[in-house]
């Protein structure tokens, strides 16, 4: 884990190289739903949002288990899994309905995934050994938004420098982690939650910035942190300091601070004796019995 998340930079910078790799997003018009499970499923919200927004058509994000694609007229499925094996997506892929375009994000482009799509986006390079995803996670949210037309220059400086900085106390050491996002970085908050979870067994939970006064705030005590991906709601600050809890806002890009978030995952796990490339309970993909 820590040799794959500190390789993301470079692998961001190969996919704003590659500019083909975006075509299969950027088509501009179309309906689309993106589907993943897991971290997929966040990367695909936050793909979802960053697509929608740069005015591309509308875009909708699901889990592969709740995808709805009947009766809403999509163009195209854009279904995304590290491994290619993930027994929801191969099924899915099963009932994209005739006439939709079916594209697959993966990683190996043998695999069933990737066989059973009409277009494959292969991101070789970010694959992974360790059961907790970090640069392919990124490496796709990355295409997404070469996709909708932005420049990766300051969030690769940012992540380069967020990979060298030392980690705040407050992130490493809280007994308790509240990410929060707005628009694309909702996805990022959920993911970030993820990642500690997965990795260091932490007490995470992750919202949409402004629903957080809307009960979740009844946990912020000291001790506890609430961590904010992007701009944070006005006076939100002043709030969770009321509280005794810390509250925390990188001054990094929204996808470079979920670069720290993988190190503060690891620096967590590690402080716990755990071994972060296999966490408790999970395996690298998720294949279920017939």
């Amino acid at each position: 884990m820590e040799a794959e998340l500190a390789s993301q930079p470079d692998c961001w910078q190969r996919v704003s190289e590659l500019d083909g790799l975006a075509a299969a997003l950027r088509r501009p018009g179309e309906r689309v739903a993106v589907v993943g499970c897991g971290t997929s499923w966040f990367v695909a919200q936050t793909i979802a949002a960053l697509r929608e927004g740069a005015g591309l058509g509308p875009t909708d994000a699901y889990s592969a288990s709740e995808a709805t694609l009947t009766e809403r007229g999509y163009d195209a499925v854009v279904v995304i899994s590290r491994s290619g094996t993930t027994t929801e997506i191969v099924t899915l892929l099963s009932t994209v309905p005739s006439g939709v375009r079916s594209v697959a994000i993966v990683a190996d482009d043998r695999s069933p995934v990737a066989r059973l799509a009409d277009e494959v986006v292969a991101l070789p390079f970010a694959d992974e050994r360790s059961v907790v995803q970090t640069r392919f996670a990124t490496t796709a949210i990355a295409l997404g938004r070469v996709a909708a037309g932005e420049d990766l220059t300051n969030a690769i400086a940012d992540a380069r420098r967020v990979l060298s900085l030392p980690l705040p106390a407050i992130l490493t050491d809280a007994e308790q982690l509240t990410c929060l996002g707005s628009g694309w970085t909702v996805g990022i908050a959920h993911e970030a939650a993820l990642k500690m979870r997965e990795a260091s067994q932490s007490w995470t939970e992750s919202y949409p910035g402004m629903e957080y006064r809307h009960g979740p705030m009844s946990i912020a005590a000291p001790g506890r942190t609430v961590w904010v991906f992007g701009d944070g709601p006005r006076g939100l600050a002043e709030e969770v300091a009321g509280t005794g809890a810390s509250y925390f806002a990188g001054d990094a890009d929204p996808l470079a601070e979920l670069v720290r978030a993988h190190r503060v995952s690891l620096a967590r796990a590690r402080s716990g004796g755990l071994d972060a490339d296999a966490p408790r309970n999970l395996t690298r993909s998720v294949i279920l019995s017939s």
